[in-house]
């Protein structure tokens, strides 16, 4: 269960903000306000009464909602509705699917990591890379398996088999990628579909993506790395690309004969 360009200024005690995709709590939507006292827009989340999400949350801190690492303005700990808010910057509305939320509108909570963490999860950071859709929901056993086709098809390339990818802040594996159609596929054992907001969505609902970040940090370091050929003599970069998908495609032909 898992976690977009923060919306929030830094606080010096939680820099930098991490996930584990492990959602903590579900909360409710009380408030989406998009004029609020500061011109900007807000939202309200109530908890349950017996909550202890806000037992040791500061003005500042950061709580990814849905997957959206956002900052607390304001927060009341205490039963009876304990509640938090949270500012949207208008990135965030544009790069997200929070400015659909409506009041009652079911949220995975997931407050920052602190040192002492176990990493049940994933690395999230709470960066959004895309919007996706539910395309197909199909029932095996008690599991479920969800298929996803993303709003920016770029973030394909980052989806990988048996991969890490986090969606609405939950940290799930890739069961199925299919990158010619553009989607993929995870399954959500029982246990999950009771912990978290994606299992109560149909076909036609949006989530949003943050894909591992790990493989962005490859690709920009091969990219440097054959830039770096490609700039020696010969042309070293293309020459080692080529040689690459020579041998696979003779590869492809040898096991075909």
């Amino acid at each position: 269960m898992r976690l977009l360009y923060n919306s929030h200024f830094k606080h010096p005690k939680h820099n930098p903000k991490m996930f584990t995709g492990i959602v903590e709590e579900i909360g409710v939507v009380a408030e989406l306000n998009p004029q609020d006292s500061t011109g900007g827009t807000s939202l309200t989340i109530s908890l349950p009464a017996t909550s202890t999400l806000l037992s040791d949350c500061h003005l500042g801190d950061s709580i990814a909602v849905n997957g959206v690492c956002l900052t607390v303005t304001t927060f009341t700990p205490s039963s009876p509705t304990p509640s938090f808010t949270v500012g949207i910057a208008p990135e965030t509305l544009r790069l997200t699917d929070l400015g659909a939320l409506v009041q009652n509108s079911r949220v995975n909570l997931e407050r920052a990591v602190r040192a002492d963490t176990r990493m049940g999860g994933h690395f999230v950071q709470g960066h959004v890379d895309s919007t996706c859709t539910i395309t197909k929901m199909t029932p095996d056993g008690n599991a479920i398996t969800i298929r996803f086709s993303p709003a920016n098809k770029e973030v394909m390339r980052y989806v990988v088999y048996k991969g890490f990818i986090a969606l609405d802040g939950t940290s799930l594996t890739v069961t199925k990628v299919n990158d010619q159609e553009g989607w993929w596929e995870v399954m959500l054992i029982a246990y999950t579909q009771e912990r978290v907001v994606i299992a109560g969505k149909k076909v036609g609902d949006t989530v949003n993506v943050e894909v591992d970040m790990t493989a962005k940090y490859v690709e920009k370091s091969l990219k440097g790395y054959l830039e770096g050929l490609e700039g020696q003599s010969g042309g070293g970069g293309m020459g080692l690309l080529e040689k690459m998908v020579e041998r696979i495609v003779a590869q492809k032909l040898a096991s075909s004969s």
